[in-house]
């Protein structure tokens, strides 16, 4: 036996022989160890041969063992040194193995000729074997053409060229005929454009262009389906849709020309089926460079003269950007495909799409969805989730709160599991009291355990009265609550509280702002518009310009209007607008161009909203940013929307846009406190206008006619600082429950800390720190040295204009 003239896997089936032979304690190798070899070598095609032919595997393979075996046990360490015989039959069956190669053109001898040399000789051991599993030479032949084809042995490796199509793809009509497809809603237009480009006589090979998530895939998998229905013109009638696996094709190529090796056996087995295998190949894009390497060609350039000659039908599917950056570059690829648009379905076509999906879902999870579920994911995912497209986001919703609907529904409580735990515990002691003959002992568990058992029993009822109505029903309220978890957004935001949260929106903001109705005002009744879809859906929620001296609470209420909408103060995103005197500095804003220093980073601007969609965007001091910033905002401002460096779009409908700005501040320390008389409502319209005069001096007009409202605060009174030494001392109080006191302070402490922080120059921000300076310090002693301990309530007195602490 010449070992050069053999592939690799008739080598290793022949060296499994010799084994097998040595741990039998054998001295001859006959054909029947030869079969054995043959069956039990890896990734054996003459297993492959068995299956083609009708033949239970599994069923095969133990029927062989068990006639070399005979019974007996091999050894784990065969005995060195065995000297090796080869029965006549074998060397026969080697002989005939070479002649069947020539017959079939082969350069190497592989594991189908050695059995199909062991089948030529009919009275050997092997051949025995064989037709006893019901093997002949007719059905080794009929299956090698199925797999092999007209394919020649020219390497050592011919086995990876076998049935390329079903090692490296997925056939989806296959799947569809079998129902593992999921039912494809709508597309019937695309559907029918690919079917139009697929009957072209050139260029015949659509490519399907879109966003990703919006149904590319389920494209072709809706093509496979009408395939196999027949809904199809006759050109495509019996067709094959085959799923390329590009990254199966790489896996493991590890030698130089092994990946072309595969693509070309993939192409080889497609112009053999003669035009009844269409490919699709997702992520069309990959193609490009998939397998390069030095000296070698990618899979592009190898597809590219099959589809030139209408030899490989393709179909291609990749994203909008993929296709400009990779295809497009590519001429000669780019030109031998037919673009098919997938735009982003409309919320009606996703509510058709849902449906069509429902029963699938509520199949697979074992819940029912309700009408109100469906048009909540769909309604919801568009408004809320703002970087994904549908249907794929308003899908996963569903998916995901079908999942947890059907985990709440067979979760049991920690509390009950106890109790069951504790109730098997009785029932054992019961049952060892009992066999021991301990009938008192077991008489007394048996009334705990009842006992027990009855309070089981309501348990569990109380449990079902509680869940039991929709513990497997999907609801509106159950997608809301799977969009919290994905954006934070709390749920009551999205469906039950927000209308009665918006109604009493100035009363909310007030527990937080003293003073100031007119800017709350003015702030409420530009969001409630918005979210009564009064105003344009595509701009933020509302956008202010916040005009005032410093510390009357410009920026407190922005950061209660985050916790109001938001329900969290952290949903603030907060851009100091000096940082942004240059013009070059817009780049910090929305991220460097491509090749500059920090393109990888992103904006601070745009990457701060990216990561909170659902944010207050503040923006301080924005008269003292450079005029292309301000241009930079008009898009914001307009239409929600800001293109950041890399290109991305970043969406701000979801935000509210404030501005803070101290122009004219000169002027507005000298706005009445209140508006009430003719005189002081003359003051308050002078004084307004001189502002806007000089607002109008810094920004353009097509700037200042973009936001919503233009807002004055005033300047704070003695009474307002009172009340907000009131607000101050009320956020003191959670801290100190938490060592077990409770604070009360006096009237005339608050009116000694109102007097001492208040400057109106600064306004309020002074009084943080005099209460921290006069209260919270002297407090903090008295906490460490114990003067408290065993105490609960601290009054704080004015004796003498020093401030004294006493506790009971």
């Amino acid at each position: 036996m010449r070992r050069q003239n053999f592939t690799e896997q008739a080598q290793e089936a022949i060296a499994l022989a010799q084994r097998t032979m040595a741990q039998l304690s054998q001295s001859q190798l006959g054909t029947d160890h030869l079969l054995f070899g043959l069956f039990f070598v890896d990734n054996s095609i003459v297993s492959e041969i068995a299956s083609e032919a009708g033949l239970a595997v599994d069923k095969c393979k133990d029927q062989v063992r068990e006639a070399v075996f005979r019974g007996q046990i091999p050894s784990a360490s065969p005995t060195a040194g065995t000297q090796l015989f080869i029965t006549p039959d074998f060397e026969e069956a080697m002989r005939a193995a070479e002649k069947e190669a020539g017959r079939f053109g082969d350069e190497f001898t592989g594991c189908e000729h050695l059995l199909l040399g062991v089948l030529s000789v009919e009275n050997s051991p092997g051949a025995q074997i064989a037709r006893q599993i019901g093997l002949s030479k007719e059905d080794v032949y009929v299956a090698l053409q199925k797999i092999r084809g007209t394919r020649r042995v020219t390497d050592k490796n011919p086995e990876e060229k076998y049935r390329s199509l079903k090692r490296f793809g997925t056939d989806l009509t296959e799947l569809a005929r079998a129902g593992k497809l999921s039912p494809v809603i709508g597309r019937e237009e695309e559907i029918r454009r690919v079917i139009q480009v697929l009957s072209r006589k050139t260029k015949n090979n659509p490519v399907l262009i879109g966003d990703p998530g919006v149904g590319k895939t389920a494209i072709a998998e809706g093509l496979a389906q009408k395939i196999v229905r027949s809904e199809i013109p006759e050109t495509l009638v019996n067709k094959k849709l085959i799923a390329l696996d590009l990254g199966q094709l790489v896996a493991g190529a590890k030698y130089r020309g092994e990946f072309e090796d595969r693509v070309k056996a993939v192409i080889k087995e497609v112009q053999d089926a003669q035009g009844q295998v269409i490919l699709f190949i997702d992520e069309l894009h990959a193609v490009v460079g998939a397998g390069a390497a030095e000296g070698g060609m990618d899979a592009s350039n190898l597809l590219k003269p099959a589809l030139a000659r209408g030899e490989l039908q393709c179909i291609g599917a990749t994203t909008i950007d993929e296709y400009r950056k990779y295809i497009e570059k590519d001429p000669a690829l780019e030109r031998r495909f037919a673009p098919v648009m997938v735009v982003e379905p409309t919320i009606e076509d996703t509510i058709e799409i849902l449906n069509g999906l429902r029963s699938s879902y509520e199949e697979h999870h074992n819940v029912k969805i309700t009408d109100g579920a469906i048009r909540a994911a769909a309604n919801l995912s568009a408004r809320y989730i703002t970087d994904r497209f549908l249907p794929d986001k308003a899908i996963d919703l569903i998916d995901e709160a079908a999942s947890k609907a059907h985990i709440d529904a067979i979760y049991v409580p920690p509390h009950i599991q106890k109790m069951e735990s504790e109730l098997r515990e009785l029932e054992d002691r019961e049952r060892e009291a009992a066999l021991s003959e301990k009938y008192e002992a077991a008489a007394r568990f048996k009334q705990k355990r009842l006992q027990l058992l009855d309070k089981l029993k309501e348990q569990k009822a109380q449990e079902e009265r509680k869940t039991g109505s929709r513990e497997s029903i999907v609801d509106a309220e159950q997608i809301a609550q799977i969009i919290s978890q994905w954006t934070g957004i709390p749920a009551m935001n999205l469906l039950r509280d927000e209308a009665e949260k918006l109604e009493r929106m100035e009363e909310l903001l007030h527990e937080r702002l003293v003073d100031q109705e007119n800017a709350v005002r003015l702030v409420s009744e530009a969001i409630r518009r918005s979210r009564a879809g009064l105003s344009d859906p595509k701009r933020p929620i509302g956008s202010f310009i916040f005009m005032g001296p410093t510390g009357v609470g410009k920026t407190e209420l922005a950061k209660a209007l985050a916790e109001l909408l938001f329900s969290d103060e952290e949903r603030l995103v907060r851009v100091d607008m000096s940082e942004f005197m240059e013009r070059f500095d817009v780049s910090k804003l929305i991220g460097a161009p491509p090749g500059y220093v920090g393109y990888e980073e992103g904006g601070r601007l745009t990457e701060a909203v990216r990561r909170k969609p659902y944010s207050i965007v503040l923006l301080d001091e924005i008269e003292k940013a450079h005029p292309e910033v301000q241009n930079v905002l008009l898009q914001v401002l307009d239409d929600g929307r800001l293109t950041d460096g890399k290109g991305r779009v970043v969406n701000f409908k979801n935000t509210v846009i404030i501005m803070t700005s101290n122009i004219g501040s000169e002027f507005l320390q000298n706005l009445p406190e209140r508006a009430e008389d003719e005189r002081s409502r003359g003051e308050y319209d002078s004084i307004r206008e001189q502002v806007l005069a000089k607002l109008r001096q810094s920004f353009r007009p097509e700037f200042l006619n973009r936001v919503d409202e233009i807002v004055f605060f005033r300047p704070l009174g003695r009474e307002q600082v009172r009340q907000i030494v009131g607000l101050i001392l009320k956020n003191l109080e959670p801290r100190l429950h938490e060592n077990g006191l409770r604070l009360e302070v006096d009237d005339a402490v608050k009116d000694m800390l109102a007097e001492k922080g208040f400057d109106p120059t600064y306004g309020a921000r002074p009084l943080k720190r005099t209460v921290q300076r006069l209260i919270e310090n002297p407090l903090a002693s008295h906490i460490i040295r114990g003067d408290f301990t065993g105490k609960s309530t601290v009054h704080v007195l004015l004796k003498d204009g020093e401030v004294v602490f006493e506790a009971e």
